[in-house]
């Protein structure tokens, strides 16, 4: 008897468990989903925002960064993993995050992005939409403390910027570049617990953060980026939410 119970105990833990992973996307349509639908589709079972000019293939009809919103709830402290593919430009997974004015093309974002692009600089920064900007570089692990720092520009013009401290590494940034591949699909991970915030790509760490400052968000938003640029493409799929107590 005792062997019975303890296994359906270890069954109900497990399914407690199981539970608390949210999927995000259905894999058929935009429910729970909420932006430009002419900007954003499911193609081929994947969430896809596209840029790209019908009338000119060159061109991209994006006038401004919008995107794509969750609205079904908020996210506190969470851990999430995705696969996400793109054909040029530059985008993002928001978090934390707050919506502002409604732009002409859909909605406008503010706060924490997990940034990705088709580039080799910017995937896997922490970088604050409409915000204090970059807030970690690739490989980098940092403190961002209350108050602001005042650095010079390389044309000499003085301006104030928020107090980061490197305080370590979590890798290589160019080995980190390396193993991100090119027009296909790539794992990210995004942790958030308090103002303890880390990214991963491929299983490699990208940055740590620890967010000390009172405009540090701890609730907010979950939202996909379409970049303003050339034209692009990008899908993503397999969006699992877990929150963390």
């Amino acid at each position: 008897m005792k062997s019975i119970i303890t296994t359906l105990a270890v069954f109900s833990v497990a399914g407690l468990a199981a539970a608390a992973d949210l999927q995000l996307f259905n894999g058929k349509d935009l429910t729970g989903w909420d932006g430009n639908m002419d900007l954003w589709s499911v193609k081929d079972g994947c969430i896809t925002g596209t840029t790209t000019d019908p009338s000119d293939p060159t061109k991209s009809v994006l006038k401004h960064n919008t995107f794509l919103v969750w609205r079904a709830g908020t996210v506190k402290d969470f851990e999430l993993t995705l696969k996400y593919k793109m054909v040029g430009g530059n985008s993002g997974v928001q978090y934390r995050s707050k919506e502002l004015e409604k732009g002409a093309q859909g909605p406008i974002i503010s706060g924490y992005q997990a940034d990705f692009e088709a580039g080799k600089t910017y995937s896997g920064i922490l970088y604050e939409e409409k915000g204090r900007g970059i807030l970690a570089l690739r490989g980098q692990k940092v403190v961002i403390k209350e108050g602001e720092k005042e650095t010079t520009d390389k044309k000499g013009n003085k301006k104030k910027s928020p107090n980061i401290e490197v305080t370590g590494s979590v890798g290589d940034s160019n080995a980190i570049q390396a193993a991100i591949k090119n027009e296909d699909w790539n794992d990210y991970k995004i942790i958030a617990k308090g103002g303890h915030l880390q990214h991963f790509i491929n299983g490699m760490q990208t940055v740590d953060v620890t967010d000390e400052t009172a405009v540090g968000a701890k609730e907010g938003l979950l939202a996909l980026q379409i970049h303003v640029g050339g034209p692009m493409q990008v899908q993503f799929k397999d969006l699992v939410l877990k929150e963390l107590k």
